[in-house]
């Protein structure tokens, strides 16, 4: 493998895509219920995703390289920031990224609503919003990710949209049941940006991006972290709560997912120095994941 393809991957982000597809997971394996799925739809639901989520890896490794955020980030290095990778080349790898997310996005609406003329418009138009909100998070001079509105981002898209979105895709109708799921999925997305920004607070604080740690402070941020993480666990055991006939394995699973955030938050409520917050990142993003394919194995009949 080349270095430059290395540079490429690195610039991607790979460890990023669990999160990304979970909302994706447990919205399409609900449509199994009403015998409504179909793995065309599904895998090109999950293609579209990772494409989303790799060019919004792209689009801020250049949004913050060429406003200089990354210079003396604590986080692993970006690929502009280290010189691996060119701002130029950066730029034409978003619109490769771009043109492709496009393309996935009209095949999933067309394959999923052709015969739903208002849902196909709808969901054409939530998929370019989706992929400028991907691109928006730090390029540009009102990118939201650089006032704070990237949770909110975080929590709309990776939560309710992909698995209200998703089921829609099979179904054409809303399911209100798998709102707490959503949420659940959204809050602890948006708890990861979160421990990833009280990583970067000083940083960020200097380039002055203007993330909700930074408006907060380290005290509050903190603060704002364990509601995320103890909402998304109270929507999990609401959720459990409201399964007709939960097995024995399910809950069991649950409740190791549960003790596992809530260990975690633990740990995370001693820490006084923020690169400390960057081991905890991918622990979070697993639970989430985790979260996902349990209730996916449910609705499949698994478990």
């Amino acid at each position: 493998m080349s270095s430059k393809l290395k540079h490429w991957i690195s610039a991607a982000r790979l460890r990023t895509i669990p999160l990304s597809i979970s909302g994706i997971f447990i919205g399409s394996f609900a449509a199994v219920s009403d015998k409504m799925f179909n793995v065309s739809i599904f895998l090109l639901a999950i293609l579209t995703s990772i494409c989303y989520q790799i060019l919004s890896n792209f689009a801020n490794d250049y949004g913050d390289g060429v406003k200089g955020t990354d210079e003396n980030r604590i986080g692993p290095k970006r690929m502009i920031q280290s010189n691996k990778i060119s701002a130029s080349e950066m730029k034409k790898g978003i619109f490769i990224l771009f043109i492709i997310s496009v393309f996935l996005t009209f095949s999933t609406v067309f394959l999923s609503l052709k015969n739903n003329f208002t849902g196909m418009l709808f969901f054409i138009l939530l998929g370019l919003l989706a992929i400028t909100a991907a691109i928006k998070y730090t390029i540009g001079k009102n990118a939201y990710g650089y006032i704070g509105f990237g949770d909110f981002f975080v929590f709309l898209f990776f939560g309710l949209v992909s698995v209200l979105g998703s089921y829609y895709l099979f179904t054409s109708s809303i399911n209100y049941q798998l709102i707490p799921p959503a949420c659940t999925v959204g809050l602890l997305s948006a708890g990861v940006l979160n421990l990833n920004n009280m990583r970067d607070i000083i940083n960020d604080r200097k380039s002055q991006k203007k993330t909700m740690a930074v408006k907060l402070g380290p005290s509050k941020s903190k603060l704002y972290h364990f509601f995320l993480i103890i909402s998304a666990v109270f929507l999990m055991l609401f959720f459990l709560y409201k399964l007709k006939s939960p097995s024995t394995l399910l809950i069991f699973l649950i409740i190791v997912n549960v003790s596992w955030l809530i260990h975690d938050l633990y740990k995370i409520s001693k820490i006084t120095t923020p690169i400390m917050y960057d081991k905890f990142l991918k622990p979070l993003g697993l639970s989430t994941f985790f979260y996902a394919l349990i209730l996916s194995m449910h609705f499949y009949k698994i478990l």
